[in-house]
């Protein structure tokens, strides 16, 4: 009986003074802005990545402008202007 209650405190114990090991180690981090210096880092290279990700984005969409403008010149339609909002149904059969 004395044994079980000693293993369980024993147990307790240990894995009390784990946490608090971990935990003053996280505090130590968070103190030396190891984490704030990462998160920077994180974002710059997401903010890159965006960049380059509207970039070609812009691209597609000059590239598939472009095509359609071709396509309906050998229509013999005329493109609107860059810019202009054209609709749809502006041609006729």
């Amino acid at each position: 009986m004395i044994g079980g209650f000693l293993g369980r405190a024993t147990g307790l114990v240990a894995s009390g003074v784990v946490g608090a090991v971990a935990y003053d180690g996280v505090k130590r981090l968070v103190r030396s802005n190891v984490f704030h210096g990462a998160a920077v880092a994180v974002t710059s290279w997401g903010l890159r990545g965006a960049r380059v990700a509207e970039s070609g984005a812009e691209k597609a969409r000059l590239t598939t402008a472009d095509i359609v403008s071709e396509a309906r010149g050998k229509l013999g339609e005329q493109s609107p202007p860059p810019g202009s909002a054209a609709s749809a149904n502006n041609h006729e059969h």
